[in-house]
């Protein structure tokens, strides 16, 4: 028998302080390089030691924003730099394969932005990589890290939803046609589900225990890019229906519904408390008696709980994290490239 809570727990993440401090190279001086620099700076002890751009000057510009010791014009330079402890691979999706490559080559671990490679091979390949080298190689997914979705996995741990049913997850930012370019090109792996599907499926995988079957239908742009997608997926704990568009803004909620009670992320009436960054988390029970939140202490910053569990596993000399497996980053591509199948959205050299 489930028994209703008084109150959500409290998350057990450890304080960013805590974490080692590790020399970072960033290989990509672009909006979400900034954003990681800036938590780095405001929330932990971690160095910006390197910055690498294929121009130098933006290079040199960021690394002084960022009290950065060295800025390099190529991304070789960074991975051999002897005084970098870990990269932090943050150029757009069509690279990533082949620089976290070009880290792990030269001995550096690597924190992979999300989508962590264009699909499934290229995911394995970094994967086989950081193993036989005995490497860390980390999907930048941080939703997984932040407090709240401790506060999500121990509700899930200890049964208080009862038994999981259905999940709902919805993404929907207006970035295309007036977005960034790379989200228009092919050849840059565009479109919505690299972006911010990934968030929805993933947040799904994690809360059904694994997506075993999946049915999608979306609408491409004029270049060949998706524009969005509806997804609905099974998993071992229920089913899931799931949305993301780069063309509208949508209410970007999410919710874990069972048999004894509903979680609730995010806030469709707040645009600051957004589901997958640091939001709110709010439990009603069935019978609607019972309604807790738990609220963050900081919805400023974020990306620096995966940071920091990356810079402890290195510390450690481990290789992969518990709270996203490198078995789960490579099912997730799986489920991606199954989406992108359905959906008619192939990428140039596949």
């Amino acid at each position: 028998m489930t028994t209703t809570p008084t109150s959500l727990p409290a998350p057990r993440t450890p304080d960013p302080h805590s974490a080692p401090t590790l020399r970072w190279g960033v290989l990509g001086p672009g909006y979400i390089a900034r954003a990681m620099s800036t938590a780095l700076a405001a929330e932990t002890d971690q160095v910006i030691q390197a910055v690498a751009s294929r121009d130098l000057s933006r290079a040199q510009g960021f690394a002084d924003d960022f009290g950065a010791h060295t800025a390099y014009g190529s991304y070789d330079e960074l991975v051999n730099d002897p005084n970098v402890d870990i990269v932090y691979v943050a150029t757009p999706h069509s690279e990533h394969h082949e620089h976290a490559r070009l880290a792990l080559d030269a001995g550096k671990p690597v924190l992979v932005e999300k989508a962590f490679a264009r699909n499934a091979a290229e995911a394995r390949d970094i994967l086989d990589t950081a193993r036989d080298r005995g490497l860390l190689a980390m999907e930048a997914m941080w939703t997984r890290f932040l407090p709240g979705v401790d506060v999500v996995r121990q509700c899930l741990e200890q049964g208080l939803l009862g038994e999981v049913e259905n999940v709902f997850a919805d993404h929907g930012q207006p970035l295309f046609p007036n977005g960034p370019q790379r989200l228009s090109d092919p050849a840059l792996a565009g479109g919505a589900l690299l972006d911010l599907g990934i968030y929805p499926i993933s947040f799904a995988n994690f809360a059904l225990g694994g997506i075993t079957s999946v049915a999608a239908t979306g609408r491409l742009t004029d270049e060949g890019v998706d524009a969005e997608e509806t997804v609905l997926v099974t998993g071992a704990g229920g089913r899931g229906v799931l949305h993301a568009t780069m063309t509208s803004r949508t209410p970007t909620t999410a919710s874990i519904n069972g048999t004894a009670g509903r979680l609730e992320l995010g806030d469709p009436d707040d645009p600051n408390n957004r589901w997958y960054a640091p939001s709110r988390v709010r439990f009603v029970s069935r019978d609607t008696t019972t309604d807790i939140s738990w609220e963050p202490e900081d919805r400023m910053h974020g990306l620096h709980f995966e940071a920091c569990e990356a810079a402890r596993l290195v510390d450690a000399g481990l290789t992969e994290s518990p709270l996203l497996p490198a078995a789960e980053t490579l099912r997730i591509m799986e489920v991606l490239d199954e989406v992108r199948s359905q959906i008619g959205v192939r990428y140039p050299g596949e």
